[in-house]
């Protein structure tokens, strides 16, 4: 199955102290106050700070392409998607990482950054992960959002939330970005589109201005996107009509994700087990907090993160912005004693709804036309299967069609006549299901 988007992120089989740490810090994300996750584990800046220094996420290298006056085609060999994107590069690629701070982020306007994000359409920009255009940004969908931001070196879609601010579905303008990064799976597609406006009232469609295959385009979109529409968070430039702000000088502000971990040895370590311990976490020190992390470090903050309410990743005890400023701040709960907090109730799925009776084979195929096709091809989309769509599912049966349909077989394990791209009833039940 060909894959559209590729980003990189720290390589799963590496066990080096730099891919470690990575693995550990990405699950950070933004602050509360940014409409983010409680812990605030700061993924972005993680991924920021070792592509900086110039290593190559995901274990790839940096796929730089000479510099051309004239538009660069799309090598050989990137369709497949097996091609990682080059790490955060300078105007035209070249091996040696650009570094940038807070300080650097250029000034601009939504009207400035919505012509130049037209401009890559009227010139039809073919896609690539590899070449870079005549104006010296990458032809894939991170480096659109970096030339259309203005930001003079093409970042990936780990980085670019470092020169944003997160916000709200409701706060969406021209000019801000959706992006999806898939921690998970990182070969699977990350992706980042510009906000063009909201294309309904109800707020359910919007106007995206993208880099994908085969060129520059703009369509309207379901909110968030095709597929994993869940997962898309919305950000905004941070030097947008003004400069962007310096970073915090203040002594309590967050050191960053990447200070805090297996291997990691100095003076916000000690800091943190000496907070911890004023908040209760007495008992997981033997000998009391020293500047070399270590298992008690974890544990005592997966405690006082359990004590805040958060589960999961929210309380895996490594800092975030939010864990820290909570502890510098003197705010949140402190940690209970060792018996008395009893464990939370495990979580009640909601029952499913009961799936639409099956229409039928026939009303699928080639000249087919009716409402089934349609509410088939919107549950794909929902479920995170409608890539082939380019304006969205209609009641007239089309390739894209059968080809999202084929998709979601295949990730129930199915081939050949199984996966043939035609519903069943037995995919219908477990598409609805």
């Amino acid at each position: 199955m060909l894959i559209e988007f590729t980003e990189i992120e720290p390589d799963r089989d590496c066990r080096c102290g730099g891919c470690s740490a990575r693995r550990l810090a990405r699950l950070h994300a933004a602050p509360v106050a940014e409409g983010g996750h409680r812990s605030a584990h700061g993924a972005r800046r993680a991924a920021l700070l070792f592509a900086a220094v110039g290593s190559v996420l995901g274990g790839g290298s940096v796929a730089a392409a000479a510099p051309s006056p004239s538009p660069s085609p799309a090598p050989a060999g990137t369709e497949s998607g097996s091609t990682p994107q080059g790490s955060v590069a300078p105007l035209r690629g070249g091996a040696a990482a650009q570094t940038r701070s807070l300080r650097a982020v250029r000034a601009t306007t939504r009207a400035e950054i919505m012509a130049r994000a037209q401009r890559w359409i009227d010139q039809q920009v073919p896609y690539s992960m590899g070449s870079y255009w005549s104006d010296g940004y990458r032809q894939d969908c991170s480096g659109y959002v970096s030339m259309a931001w203005g930001l003079g070196s093409s970042q990936t879609t780990w980085t670019l939330p470092d020169y944003a601010t997160r916000i709200a579905r409701a706060d969406l303008q021209p000019g801000d970005i959706l992006v999806y990064n898939n921690a998970a799976d990182p070969a699977g597609g990350s992706h980042t589109v510009v906000f063009g406006g909201w294309a309904d009232s109800a707020r359910t469609k919007y106007l995206a201005y993208e880099q994908t295959r085969p060129a520059t385009r703009k369509r309207t979109t379901p909110y968030a996107y095709w597929n994993n529409a869940s997962s898309y968070v919305a950000y905004r430039y941070l030097g947008l009509d003004g400069p962007a702000p310096a970073p915090d000088p203040s002594p309590d502000a967050f050191p960053g994700a990447e200070k805090f971990g297996p291997g990691q040895s100095n003076p916000y370590v000690k800091r943190l087990g000496e907070m911890l311990v004023q908040r209760g976490g007495t008992r997981f020190y033997a000998e009391g907090p020293d500047p070399s992390w270590g298992e008690a470090d974890r544990r005592a903050t997966e405690a006082f993160q359990l004590a805040q309410g958060w589960r999961g990743s929210e309380a895996d005890g490594y800092p975030g912005k939010d864990t820290w400023e909570l502890l510098v701040r003197h705010q949140g709960k402190d940690i209970p004693p060792a018996t008395g907090q009893p464990a939370p109730p495990p979580a009640q799925p909601a029952p499913s709804p009961a799936a639409p009776p099956y229409p039928g084979a026939e009303r699928f195929g080639p000249g087919q036309s009716n409402e089934s096709v349609r509410q088939l091809g919107e549950q794909l989309v929902r479920k995170g299967y409608g890539r082939h769509y380019t304006e969205g599912p209609g009641p007239e049966w089309g390739e894209a069609d059968r080809l999202n349909v084929a998709d979601f077989q295949r990730a129930q394990g199915w081939s050949g006549s199984e996966a043939d791209g035609y519903p069943g009833p037995h995919t219908w039940k477990l598409l609805f299901g």
